[in-house]
């Protein structure tokens, strides 16, 4: 399962892009909370056509196990050092019931707290350009392509710095050689 922050979601769907996270070869999921931070146009509207369109997996809870759930989203709370329940805290709380077998969860982010939990909790992370990059290998986009792509969401609000640009363009041409 791909546990997807709204930082991803504002930056891809900012460009209409969203059909990249199907790359991976598990389930997308969006935890409501997650969506709710999800409140700038057009991204909000492609989220939405998103989850309709591409039956990505939605979470409000999972009410049978909302003892576990509630416990786990506590033990979140206090590793983010937030007071409510939001976004990020869904998405550690749903790694840690990952019960162990954090091999079954990745989380894509681009919020260094966030990844840096879940990265410690043992679960594999990726952030927007590595989803790009991920995209361009399985797609078999050129490396212009995805560099085309890394352009539109640095103009649309991911503001990358050049040493981050240059990163994700080796990334990209890496991809796209892999072919």
């Amino acid at each position: 399962m791909i546990l997807v922050d709204a930082t991803t979601l504002i930056a891809l769907g900012s460009i209409g892009e969203l059909n990249l996270l199907l790359c991976f070869d598990r389930s997308i999921r969006i935890e409501k909370e997650v969506l709710t931070e999800v409140s700038t146009e057009p991204a909000r509207t492609n989220v939405a056509n998103f989850i309709t369109e591409d039956c990505v997996g939605m979470s409000a809870g999972d009410s049978d196990l909302f003892r576990e759930a509630e416990e786990a989203e506590h033990e979140a709370k206090g590793i983010l050092g937030e007071e409510t329940v939001n976004g990020d805290v869904q998405i550690i709380a749903n790694v840690l019931r990952a019960d162990g077998n954090s091999a079954e969860r990745a989380v894509v982010s681009d919020d260094k707290r966030v990844r840096t939990v879940a990265s410690g909790l043992g679960v594999t992370v990726t952030g927007t350009i590595g989803v790009i990059a991920r995209a361009t290998e399985e797609y078999d986009l050129t490396a212009e392509e995805g560099k085309s792509l890394v352009r539109r969401v640095d103009s649309e609000g991911l503001h990358m710095t050049g040493e981050l640009r240059e990163k994700a363009y080796e990334l990209i041409e890496r991809a796209a050689e892999s072919e």
